[in-house]
């Protein structure tokens, strides 16, 4: 078969719809796989993290992991599912040279939880985007071949074989490219909030299959859908929809019928191609594991579980709306991007009573000190409340916004409280008229073309000496007051 690649651009959303669920698996943050005792740890050596479990040798017997079970249980609360009392773990046969055992343990027709809701924004026509959650299940992971390690021939790394797995299945609710982007990063954050995974692409914890059809605009019933697989990144998977909405397009603009089948991204080239003919469950032989019992969780368990859920990011947009009016819409969304930022930046903003003034400086200097070193706000090297203190010195004009600046970049660096950078450094605001003066007569002898042309009344100067005085100062000099005396020497 062919790959497919997109053909030249045209308006095909006037005539078709596009219409996607999506289905994407989490590694769960447990220290140990789901079904054995075998670490997850990922990065280490090949086939080092295995054993008789989850090498599925004769005689071995899995035993399920409490605490995977209490993360799977948390992240259906915070999608609003209704978690189910008893589910059942069964057997779903297919043979792939990294799955050992020939089957994955799963779950089908009894999953852990059911009848979830994420609402990721409103429509053109005011609507709510509300996409329905069918289901959130648990299984094991299977492991992973390799295919460009040695040549002509494809190894298996079995560690990943039984990391524990929930997968999150949507209902086609999905309308665009642009609306399984924006879920997908609403669901991310959310489990980031609950801390049940740490999500991350690059690793293979989050992973994402898309199931898409077209049908004419205005049209309800579903078209025959493809399943598109490989995709790396939130961009990759608007990337791979809009190809495999075009090709399906074309298809029926031809007059051609859109086979069910599995569909690979390929991002090097932008292509689509198939992989197989999409299988049913009926291929998967689904059949109660006889070695794992009915999972029976009290709704005790649930009650508490959902009790310690954290505040999730819709109700933390929501109060930092009421608590912070000084924020912008997008100052929100910035700071409950994650959990640790809008952390960070609470504990910033109580003590200094200036939430905006900390929001600027988080979105600002922390947030450009964080990307260049590319570390997380969990780790930053300024604790929040050194930078509160740094706030609170500035308000209290005991140090200038342009030493605060320098200050700043000293506790990156060091760690060191602010009071004591500035006093070390020299950097306690100059306020004295003498001393002011002394570094206005040094600009103005060092820049006399300037300075004689101010005092003949060119005002735009004023800020240009007043930025060389504060850096004579090494930006202790108190700058309202320098602009004073600037303005004294013309008789303003």
């Amino acid at each position: 078969m062919t790959s497919i690649s997109i053909p030249a651009a045209h308006d095909r959303t006037a005539k078709y719809e596009m219409v996607v669920g999506l289905e994407v698996h989490v590694q769960l943050a447990t220290k140990t796989k789901i079904f054995c005792r075998c670490s997850t740890d990922f990065g280490a050596p090949p086939n080092s993290n295995t054993c008789p479990v989850c090498l599925a040798l004769p005689g071995a017997l899995p035993v399920l992991n409490e605490h995977a079970v209490d993360l799977a249980i948390q992240a259906a609360l915070a999608l609003g599912c209704r978690v189910q009392s008893t589910s059942i773990f069964a057997r779903k046969n297919y043979f792939y040279p990294d799955l050992p055992k020939g089957y994955q343990i799963s779950q089908f027709d009894e999953p852990l939880a059911i009848d979830g809701c994420l609402r990721i924004g409103t429509r053109t026509d005011g609507s709510p985007i509300n996409i329905r959650i069918t289901r959130v299940h648990m299984e094991e992971d299977a492991g992973k071949s390799i295919h460009d390690r040695f040549a002509g021939v494809t190894a298996v790394d079995l560690n990943r074989a039984g990391v524990p797995l929930i997968e999150i299945v949507s209902e086609p609710d999905l309308r665009g490219a642009g609306e399984a982007d924006a879920y997908l990063r609403a669901l991310k954050q959310i489990l980031e909030y609950v801390a049940v995974s740490d999500v991350s692409m690059e690793k293979g914890s989050l992973r994402v299959d898309a199931n898409i059809s077209v049908r004419l605009v205005g049209e309800t019933k579903l078209g025959t859908k493809t399943e598109v697989k490989n995709m790396n990144s939130f961009s990759g998977v608007v990337r791979a929809l809009e190809v495999e909405f075009a090709r399906q397009c074309d298809v029926v603009d031809a007059g051609g019928r859109i086979e069910q089948q599995t569909m690979l991204w390929d991002a090097s080239t932008n292509e689509v191609r198939p992989a197989r003919s999409k299988e049913g469950s009926h291929d998967y032989r689904y059949f109660p594991d006889p070695d794992l019992p009915p999972l029976i969780i009290p709704l005790e368990r649930i009650d508490r579980l959902e009790r310690d859920l954290p505040e999730l990011p819709a109700a933390r947009r929501e109060r930092f709306r009421t608590e912070y009016p000084a924020l912008t819409a997008y100052d929100i969304d910035v700071l409950t991007a994650g959990p640790g930022i809008g952390a960070y930046f609470e504990h910033v903003a109580r003590p200094t009573g200036d939430p905006k003034a900390a929001a600027n400086w988080i979105m600002g200097d922390v947030m450009a000190t964080l990307k260049a070193t590319g570390g997380p706000i969990e780790h930053f090297t300024i604790r929040p409340a050194d930078l509160a203190d740094l706030l609170i010195l500035v308000r209290d004009g005991v140090v200038s916004h342009t030493a605060a600046k320098q200050i700043f970049g000293i506790m990156v660096k060091t760690g060191d409280r602010p009071s004591q950078i500035a006093e070390r450094e020299n950097l306690l605001k100059v306020s004295d008229d003498s001393a002011l003066a002394a570094w206005i007569d040094e600009v103005f002898a060092e820049h006399p073309d300037e300075a004689k042309r101010f005092v003949a009344g060119e005002r735009r100067l004023q800020g240009v000496l007043v930025g060389q005085v504060m850096r004579k100062s090494k930006g202790s000099a108190d700058p309202k007051r320098v602009n004073q005396l600037l303005g004294e020497r013309i008789g303003t």
